[in-house]
C-alpha cells in the first residue's frame, strides 16, 4: 500500500551495450534496492530516462517491471506529458498492466501553461481514469510551478491522491497541514528528514539507490525518538546527495551503479557518460579516492559507523 511507504525509489533503467532495455539488470538492481531500504517504486519517471523511451519501450518496461515485483511493494508508473490528449491516452493503456498501482503525471511542460490550464489538464485524466494519479510538481524542468492553491484543489478531485514536491519546505509543509489525507512525497533527497519531520510520507528517491539502508535507518530513528541518529544520518548523506545531482541525473547514480556491479549501462543520447575527470571529481564528493569510480565499490555502502 502507497500509504506505508516512506522511501520510494524513481529507478534508472538499464540499457545494454546496444541501448536496449536490460531486464536482467533491472531485475538484479530491484532485488538489492527491496533488501536495501525501498518500499516502492516509481519506474519511467525523470531518473528512468522516460524522455528517451519509445511508447513500445515503456509498456514492456512496465510489464516487465510489475512482473519482477511481482506484488511486493507498490509500483507508480510515469505517464505524464506535455500533451493532455496523449498523457490521458496512455494512462489508460498503462491501467490495463497489472501490478501498477498509481500514475505519476508530471505538470505539463515547454508550453508553460497557466494555473488554470495545469488544473484542467490533470483533471481531465483524473475524471477518465482507474489509476490513482500523484502529481508531480518539478519546476526546474517543467518551467512551471503548480502553486498551491491549485493543488489544494486537485486535491479534492478523488482520483488524486498525491504529489511529488520539489519545492521549498515552506509549500511542502502547508499541503501537509491543510491536506492530513494526501500522499505528499518530497522529490528532493535533501529534503528527506525535513519533509519527513514536518508529516509528510516520505520521499521519492534517486539516492536511494546508493544508500537507501541509511536512509531507511534515518527515517527509523526518527520513528523511534532517536533524532539526534536521524539528524547525524541525514548530515552524513546530505553531501553525497548533493554528489548524485552534481552532473545530470542519472549519469551521476549510473556511474556508481556501473561500479558497484550492477552493469546498468550508460544513458542515452542527449545525455552522456561522466569522463574520468568527472568520475574522479564525483569519487571524491563521495568520500573516496579521485580512482574509487575507476574500481569496483561494495554493493552495500553506508555512512553509518
Amino acid at each position: 500500500m502507497l500509504t506505508d511507504a516512506t522511501i520510494l525509489t524513481a529507478i534508472v533503467t538499464p540499457f545494454d551495450q546496444n541501448e536496449a532495455i536490460d531486464f536482467v539488470a533491472l531485475a538484479e538492481l530491484t532485488e538489492h534496492l527491496l533488501k536495501n531500504g525501498s518500499e516502492g517504486f516509481v519506474i519511467g519517471g525523470t531518473t528512468g530516462e522516460t524522455a528517451t523511451l519509445t511508447h513500445d519501450e515503456k509498456i514492456e518496461l512496465y510489464q516487465k517491471f510489475s512482473e519482477i515485483v511481482a506484488g511486493r511493494v507498490p509500483i507508480i508508473a510515469g505517464t505524464g506529458s506535455n500533451n493532455t490528449r496523449e498523457t490521458l491516452a496512455f494512462t489508460q493503456e498503462v491501467e490495463k498492466i497489472d501490478g501498477i498501482d498509481g500514475a505519476l503525471v508530471v505538470v505539463p511542460y515547454y508550453t508553460k501553461p497557466s494555473q488554470r490550464g495545469i488544473k484542467a489538464h490533470f483533471e481531465t485524466i483524473a475524471d477518465q481514469t482507474t489509476l490513482p494519479i500523484i502529481i508531480y510538481n518539478i519546476p526546474g524542468r517543467t518551467g512551471v510551478y503548480l502553486e498551491n492553491e491549485a493543488v489544494i484543489a486537485l486535491a479534492q478531485h478523488p482520483n488524486i491522491i498525491g504529489i511529488k514536491q520539489c519545492g521549498p519546505l515552506e509549500d511542502l509543509a502547508e499541503l501537509v497541514e491543510t491536506l492530513p489525507q494526501f500522499l505528499v512525497y518530497t522529490g528532493e533527497d535533501n529534503q528527506a528528514l525535513s519533509a519527513k519531520v514536518l508529516g509528510a510520507q516520505g520521499v521519492i528517491s534517486v539516492t536511494s539507490h546508493i544508500y537507501g539502508s541509511d536512509m531507511s535507518a534515518m527515517y527509523h530513528a526518527l520513528e523511534a525518538g532517536d533524532v539526534e541518529l536521524a539528524g547525524t544520518i541525514q548530515r552524513r548523506l546530505l553531501p553525497r546527495m548533493q554528489a548524485c545531482f552534481m552532473y545530470p541525473s542519472p549519469t551521476p547514480v549510473k556511474a556508481i551503479l556501473n561500479q558497484q556491479g550492477f552493469n546498468v549501462g550508460g544513458c542515452r543520447l542527449p545525455m552522456v557518460a561522466l569522463t574520468n575527470d568527472e568520475k574522479e571529481t564525483l569519487a571524491l564528493k563521495l568520500g573516496f579516492a579521485k580512482d574509487g569510480l575507476t574500481k569496483e565499490l561494495p554493493k552495500e555502502m553506508t555512512v553509518i559507523d
